[in-house]
Order: structure tokens, then sequence, then C-alpha cells
């Protein structure tokens, strides 16, 4: 076939609010390395990664929730996930589906034309297992909010599914997550774990990824989307933050702690949470979307013999396994809602709203 050599993509030109996303129809289609394939993107998924490093949140300097408005004051040094200075420009995007269309010439040919999903960590796969040398497709290198992107070979995983590209776009990032999360926690059977912004991406991942390993599951979402949330069979459902945990709890499931709390939320009710861990209970972290800063007594951390952990850089194995969950129909996607890339300022609006149940999907 012959590939065009412009594209639609949005193009994010410097830190700031929804202003420095540019859509161009004329951006250049890039071309592939000897290790790398040419992806024609059908569908990418948002996350709150996008928003994050735009608005510069992830600075040190930053102690706030997370907000769609540029936050940068003295953040121009540790903007991005890594802690490092961010390239511009840049195409976000982490969750792309696509095929592929072009293949470089040390790579995978048997990958040509394949429906292929995108592993967001960027590896050194002579040493894998290396999490200082791991980047974020859509933050080191460009992703997926184009027609086109590239991948390094071994980032991409064809796989089989009756699913749409747009569902298959809600899971690369929010699932591989939500299963790092549980994976560092050592969730299994006999687990009871508490959700935090359950109605998410990562929130309905981990519902569903608790429920796989055997564990007991409660949910904090707002009540009214504890109908959609319903479908993924949690245990229980719980207002998104209950001033009486313990007795909620006891209500709901007939016990007043839990045994892991997975939370992607922090702020202020971060101590609420933490007293509601049974002795000897575990606490998985891999988002503050409540805000960064939050109050510990460590008295609780050690007397209870509790353990915290936090996940991002996760093990390759854990999107393989994903993809086999998917094509063995194992987790489902929740698909709140499709744009086409030239409207991808009111998606991004809606995301940052926090309405929707699940996951908000664009078109290129």
């Amino acid at each position: 076939m012959t590939l065009p050599t412009t594209m639609d993509a949005i193009v994010m030109t410097a830190h700031g609010g929804p202003e420095v996303l540019q859509f161009r129809t004329d951006w250049p289609v890039p071309h592939p390395g000897p290790g790398q394939v040419l992806i024609r993107v059908t569908a990418c998924g948002m996350n709150n990664t996008d928003v994050n490093t735009r608005a510069g949140w992830y600075s040190k300097t930053v102690t706030g929730a997370t907000t769609d408005a540029a936050l940068l004051t003295q953040a121009d040094e540790d903007p991005s996930w890594g802690g490092a200075p961010m390239q511009f420009p840049r195409i976000q995007g982490a969750d792309a589906v696509g095929y592929v269309v072009a293949v470089g010439a040390e790579a995978d040919h048997a990958l040509m034309g394949k429906r292929v999903m995108v592993d967001c960590w960027l590896r050194d796969w002579t040493d894998p297992l290396n999490k200082d040398s791991t980047g974020y497709f859509g933050s080191e290198c460009d992703g997926g909010f184009a027609q086109y992107t590239v991948a390094d070979h071994q980032n991409v995983a064809p796989i089989t599914s009756a699913l749409s590209d747009a569902e298959l776009a809600t899971f690369a990032c929010s699932a591989s997550t939500a299963e790092g999360m549980l994976s560092r926690a050592h969730v299994d059977q006999g687990d009871t774990v508490l959700v935090t912004g359950a109605s998410g991406g990562v929130g309905t991942a981990l519902i569903q990824l608790a429920k796989r390993r055997g564990a007991r599951v409660v949910g904090l979402a707002s009540e009214s989307k504890h109908a959609d949330l319903a479908q993924l069979s949690p245990d229980a459902l719980l207002p998104r933050a209950p001033v009486d945990l313990p007795g909620a709890l006891l209500a709901a499931i007939g016990q007043s702690r839990v045994s892991v709390v997975a939370d992607i939320v922090g702020g202020d009710y971060f101590p609420t949470l933490i007293e509601a861990l049974e002795r000897g209970g575990r606490y998985t972290c891999s988002g503050a979307i409540g805000g960064p800063i939050v109050a510990l007594d460590l008295r609780t951390l050690y007397l209870h013999d509790l353990t915290f952990t936090g996940s991002t850089v996760l093990p390759p194995h854990v999107f393989k396994d994903l993809v086999g969950y998917i094509e063995r129909a194992e987790i489902k996607p929740m698909l709140a809602a499709t744009y086409p890339l030239r409207d991808f300022h009111a998606a991004q609006a809606a995301f940052v709203q926090k309405r929707h149940t699940g996951n908000i999907v664009v078109l290129p």
C-alpha cells in the first residue's frame, strides 16, 4: 500500500491548559526505525497521565489535586512522570490500538497487517527489568493521538478478539496499572480489596482483576455510577467517601476492616482508608487524583504491621498477561464514549469532568 506523507495529529507544544494541544492535519507520518513497526492507529484511550503531564502536575512544586489547568510555576525541571523535562512538540496517547502497515528491517515481519495493542512501557530490551531505563509511550516518545505512530516491535502484541478497536483501547494503561497494583500487593483469594475511584478506568479494571484473583471487592464511587459498576459484580458498592467507613463496611460485607486498599485517589480521605486496614494489611497506590500530599500517623503504619507499595513501572509479563485475559474474555471493556480526533478538546474536557464510568477513547 502507498502510505501518506502527512497525517492528522494532536500535537502538544508546551505545558499548559488545553490550548497547548493543537489539531494538525499536516503532521509528518513517522518512519519506523530498524526495530520498529509503523501502526495505523484506529483508537487510542485517554488517561490521567495525559492531563497530568500537560499541566505539569507531576512536579514536586504542585501539591493539589489533578486539574485541567496549567500548574507550572517553577516546575520546568520535573513536570513529567519520570521527573525529567519534556521535549516538545509531543504527541501524547498511551493506549494505542491499530494495524501494522510497515516494519523496519530488524523488526518481526510477521506483525505486518496484524491488529495490535501497544505496551505503554518503553524498555531497554537488553535489560528489560531495569526500572531506571524505562520510558512511557506518549511521554518519552510520540504516542497514539494521531493517525500513525511507531513503536518497538517488542512493545506491540497481536490480539485476537471480537472486541472493537475502541473497546480494546480501554485496556493497556488502565488495566495494566490495576494488575500491577494487585501484583505488588499480592492479592489473592481470601483478600478483601477496597477500591477508591472505582468508576474510572483504573478503578473498573481493579474491580474486575481483583475478582479474577478470587478476592472480595468493595468499590467507592459516586452513587450515580453504582448502576454501571454493578455490571462488574463487585461484592459491595459504597459512596465515594463514607464518613463512617468501618460502619459502612460492616453493614455491606459484615466486616469493618479490609486486607487491601487499592488507592488511586489519595487526598484528605487517605487517613480514613489506612484506618480501615486490618492488622497486617496492605496499601497499594498508583495515583493521587484527590491530592498527593496526605497525612499519615506512623504509629498506625508500624503498630498495625502494614505494608505500603507504590506501583508505576511494571514487569514485562503484565502486558502479556493482560492480552491473554482479554482474549479469554476474563476482563471486559468499560467504554464510556468515543470522539473523533478532531474533537479531542471536547473529549478531554469530558474526561476531566469525571462524569463517565470507565474510559473515553478517541478515534483517529
